[in-house]
């Protein structure tokens, strides 16, 4: 008869504070943005603090924009915060078999959004700089909610020099992306006759 390993047990522990700035959270959505159902604490510490531990490179996690982010503080430090984002219903644990990973909860998800949909208009607009052709393949089966974001953002900038990114990017996604390109590429023409 085999037994039932038992889940590794977590104790969350904010070490006495109270709140956490909103760079630093903001830090810690984005950093376990790439870890989401597939990594917990201990990981997203080592991004945090800027580790080259074989787990970070090997999942080129020292790529995200806030590898390094809590590298002037320490793990406790770190995990501390992480732990507070916890205990705030930003981040929550699920378990796989018997081991924990990091899930956004709602409100989380809603400030991570936000923050990976900032940093792809601004992919978009480094295209722009930079010119034709433009590569937009990495926007196809993204988070929809977070794509419709994105394209309120362009829509809202008012700005016709999205126009050809967002013809490139229409070629390529599903029909519902594409309906709402439409409308933004036709309001930010709208907008240039105006």
């Amino acid at each position: 008869m085999s037994r039932r390993s038992r889940p590794v047990r977590v104790e969350l522990n904010a070490r006495g504070l109270k709140e956490v700035p909103d760079d630093e959270l903001h830090a810690i959505l984005r950093g376990a943005d790439g870890i989401i159902g597939r990594g917990g604490r201990s990981l997203l510490t080592k991004i945090l603090r800027g580790s080259k531990s074989k787990a970070v490179l090997d999942h080129e996690l020292d790529r995200s924009p806030v590898h390094g982010y809590f590298r002037e503080i320490s793990n406790e430090d770190t995990l501390a915060r992480i732990d507070w984002a916890i205990l705030n219903k930003y981040l929550r644990l699920e378990y796989s078999d018997r081991l924990p990973f990091l899930v956004f909860t709602d409100k989380g998800w809603e400030i991570a959004r936000e923050i990976r949909a900032n940093e792809l208009l601004n992919d978009i607009d480094k295209a722009i700089i930079k010119g034709p052709p433009y590569s937009m393949e990495h926007l196809k089966d993204r988070d929809r909610g977070m794509i419709l974001l994105l394209l309120d953002k362009i829509e809202a900038s008012g700005n016709p020099r999205f126009v050809p990114p967002l013809r490139a990017w229409k070629k390529l996604d599903y029909k519902k992306v594409q309906t709402r390109i439409n409308q933004v590429i036709q309001r930010l023409k709208d907008a240039e006759e105006r």
